[in-house]
């Protein structure tokens, strides 16, 4: 196992230049071809700065089946829609201590009764002592209740078919989908609820986007089209090189950048 990891070595996998002679106009062309980083150096990198292979291998998360995404009903999305919506800007602990409220409140996120609930009924709700009080975030319960419902009538399917059949090497298109036809899950929101969910996917936290940043992968905002699909290039060749998801090497990568330390 490697103990310590020169950044310069890196750097040295990282960018590669190749000269391409043309003619176009009489000027000599020139084209330069990035090289991503080595998984391997990565890797070790993040064992020597988590304490090993096995320390490292125990913090990665586990994407769920396709199977258990198809079968996981519509109101489970929903749900963890509005979680993430709620603990955006927010004290992420609080709205899990009230979670079960929420639940109760909103009948277990029966999408059909939610579509039916008149606006009257949703603003008593909204001053329910027992939930967050928050009524911007609360109308995007029946938004994205909408949502599910129109992205099922139109693609005649399940809303978890939708999701689990989704191209892997597109995440950042689902990522897409939701913030132009969902309400508030733009951003980090949406990312990070279908993470929880068990769908395979990266997430641009701080430690990831610094890392992207730092060796060039992306330079312009994190939201932008460029960075969302340069990023996306990125972990789909470190896909091809190990053979792992998504979700773990968006992991790995955080590990090898910031502040991580040895705990």
């Amino acid at each position: 196992m490697v103990t310590s990891l020169d950044d310069a070595k890196l750097l040295q996998h990282f960018a590669a230049t190749r000269l391409r002679i043309g003619h176009s106009h009489q000027f000599w062309q020139y084209t330069i071809t990035m090289t991503y980083p080595d998984y391997d150096l990565l890797y070790d990198r993040a064992c020597a700065r988590k304490g090993g292979e096995a320390a490292v291998e125990g913090l990665l998360p586990q994407a769920a089946s396709q199977r258990h995404l198809e079968q996981l009903g519509s109101d489970r999305y929903l749900a963890e829609f509005t979680r993430k919506i709620f603990q955006s800007g927010f004290v992420w602990r609080v709205v899990d201590k009230k979670w079960k409220d929420f639940e109760h409140v909103f009948w277990q996120f029966d999408i059909e009764r939610l579509l039916m609930m008149p606006d009257d009924m949703m603003e008593r709700k909204a001053q329910d002592p027992a939930i967050i009080r928050n009524f911007s975030k609360i109308k995007t319960i029946r938004e994205n209740a909408m949502m599910i419902t129109d992205t099922e009538r139109r693609e005649e399917r399940s809303f978890g078919e939708f999701i689990s059949q989704w191209p892997k090497d597109d995440v950042v298109g689902l990522w897409r989908y939701l913030k132009k036809n969902g309400s508030r899950l733009g951003g980090n929101t949406g990312p990070y609820a279908l993470r929880t969910l068990g769908v395979d996917t990266f997430l641009l936290t701080q430690d990831v986007e610094g890392f992207l940043r730092n060796h060039d992968i992306i330079d312009s905002g994190i939201t932008s089209q460029r960075a969302l699909q340069s990023a996306q290039s990125f972990f789909n060749d470190l896909r091809e090189q190990s053979g792992r998801n998504l979700s773990e090497l968006s992991r790995i990568v955080s590990f090898g950048f910031g502040q991580n330390r040895v705990q």
